[in-house]
């Protein structure tokens, strides 16, 4: 409680900020009083902070400052009572003071009138004293007290005048930034007195009416005069419809729409806002409009008009063009696919009748017709991943990640390649189709494109939203690991065959859901793609 107490203390004798400045004539007159109401040749205006004793002004002697533990003053000041000792060396508290051994002065009388604040803060105080014994009557301590009310008076007098001279540069200033700042934005101001006579026009409203406020303007002709029309830009507003005044009369005016028409300029089409004003006790004093100009706006909101219409006649074809694209791919799997099936079974009962050279030439056609088959397999899926429509749900990839990993399986245990999954993996908010496609392409490309050096390792990992599929197969170069995500792209000296789509597809899927893919090395050796699905 006691460092609360001097905190705020210090706290209110620092606001006074007399601490190291000319006292001024008034307290210099009030100390020399002072030493004249006691009969003595010394007397000091005292202030005490956290370390100190400064004597703020003297009489008889020099004064300075002096540390805080050796002051006479210090001793009994945030009692608020008056201190009197005829001679300071009989009494125990003070006869050790380097001020009354010698050390600092020989002082023998001691007097001293507390500094004490309204609020109770003791600040210093108003001393006298003399190297002889003395003594003070009754009337002599009264106007000592009356003397240190005075000192209080004196700097709550300039405290005040301190505080006006601050609040005055900041009002000042807040003009200024205020005046600058009317002149400088490109919204339009107007005000008016409580009568309606206008009081006010930044640069804006007079560039936009092309005249100034006139005071002795008639409220009811402000249409005339400032040339104020309706939305159509032909009709004149009739007063009860001027904003400004509608303001002043029902207190508040928000988003009125008019158009001002210039004697010598181009019209303005601005949005007005405002209300009345009113002082402190509510006297009415006027009101103030702002006015912003939407003339660009409205053109652009045209051409805004315009483009959503032709958007919206853009996306409509593009509906049709992908319900076209959707009818192809059946086509293409019906009409395609199909054939070519039956032209495989064809091949396969020829092989069993030809030999030699003859069954070189069905077994190249067979393996033609299943490279056809699966380029065809690919683009569909190339086409399902860019047209069909995306259907997020809550879907636990873990489930998805083992139905890919049913669909792989004669493809890993013919590779002798071990797929490990770390559990638990999390729920994404997805397309489980497209999903599962995704998964699907990116662990087959990872059994495909497998090391035959080393045994095929794949694994599966989330971090949060990512999702991490790695392999240590033959790996992909710094160089090309953008250009892998084009479509029909297979890198040089791959030995494993492939159509170049299947990353293609994972592009697609992923950025339909909003994500991203990219592709790492993994350390070790191999490829890790990255891609996120974010909600």
């Amino acid at each position: 409680m006691t460092d609360v107490r001097e905190q705020r203390r210090l706290a209110a004798l620092h606001e006074y900020r007399l601490l190291d400045s000319p006292a001024g004539d008034e307290l210099e007159a009030v100390v020399r009083v002072a030493a004249a109401v006691a009969r003595v040749p010394t007397a000091t205006l005292n202030l005490i902070d956290e370390t100190r004793q400064c004597q703020l002004t003297t009489v008889g002697f020099p004064g300075g400052d002096s540390a805080r533990e050796d002051s006479m003053c210090a001793i009994r000041f945030e009692t608020g009572q008056f201190t009197y000792l005829p001679d300071a060396r009989l009494d125990p508290t003070y006869r050790d003071n380097p001020w009354v051994t010698g050390a600092l002065a020989e002082v023998r009388f001691y007097a001293s009138a507390p500094l004490v604040t309204p609020d109770g803060h003791a600040l210093g105080s108003l001393c006298v004293f003399h190297t002889e014994p003395h003594t003070l009557d009754d009337r002599q301590i009264a106007r000592l007290k009356d003397l240190a009310g005075i000192i209080l008076a004196l700097f709550e007098r300039r405290r005040q005048a301190r505080l006006n001279r601050e609040l005055a540069a900041v009002a000042e200033a807040r003009r200024r930034w205020t005046d600058t700042l009317l002149e400088t934005i490109d919204v339009g101001v107007v005000a008016c007195d409580q009568d309606g006579r206008l009081t006010l026009f930044n640069r804006a409203a007079r560039q936009w009416h092309g005249l100034d406020a006139d005071p002795a303007a008639d409220p009811w002709d402000f249409s005339g005069r400032y040339r104020l029309y309706e939305t159509d830009g032909r009709t004149r507003l009739t007063p009860d419809r001027v904003p400004l005044l509608r303001a002043l009369r029902e207190g508040t005016v928000t988003g009125a729409e008019i158009i001002i028409r210039p004697q010598d300029g181009d019209p303005v089409h601005v949005v007005v806002s405002g209300r009345a004003l009113a002082g402190p006790d509510g006297t009415p004093m006027g009101a103030v409009v702002a006015m912003t100009d939407v003339t660009r706006d409205r053109a652009q909101q045209r051409l805004i008009d315009q483009a959503r219409r032709e958007l919206a006649a853009a996306n409509e074809e593009l509906r049709r063009s992908n319900a076209d694209l959707s009818n192809f791919a059946g086509a293409v799997s019906h009409d395609l696919v199909a054939p070519l099936g039956a032209v495989g079974g064809y091949l396969e009962l020829l092989a069993d009748e030809v030999t030699g050279d003859a069954r070189d030439y069905v077994d190249a056609a067979s393996r033609a017709v299943r490279r056809m088959c699966d380029l065809i397999a690919a683009l569909l899926g190339y086409a399902r991943a860019g047209s069909a429509p995306v259907c997020r749900q809550r879907a636990d990839l873990g489930e998805i990640l083992d139905h890919v990993l049913t669909d792989l399986r004669e493809a890993i245990d013919e590779a002798r390649a071990r797929v490990s999954v770390p559990r638990p993996l999390p729920l994404l908010s997805c397309d489980p189709v497209l999903a599962r496609q995704l998964l699907q392409n990116l662990i087959a490309n990872a059994v495909k494109y497998r090391h035959p050096d080393r045994p095929c390792r794949v694994t599966v990992t989330a971090d949060g939203d990512e999702i991490r599929v790695a392999d240590n197969g033959l790996g992909i170069p710094p160089e090309q690991r953008e250009r892998v995500f084009d479509m029909f792209t297979r890198l040089d000296d791959t030995p494993a065959s492939g159509h170049g789509i299947g990353l293609s597809s994972c592009l697609r899927i992923v950025e339909r859901h909003g994500g991203a893919i990219r592709v790492e090395e993994n350390p070790g050796g191999g490829t890790a793609v990255v891609f996120s699905l974010p909600h």
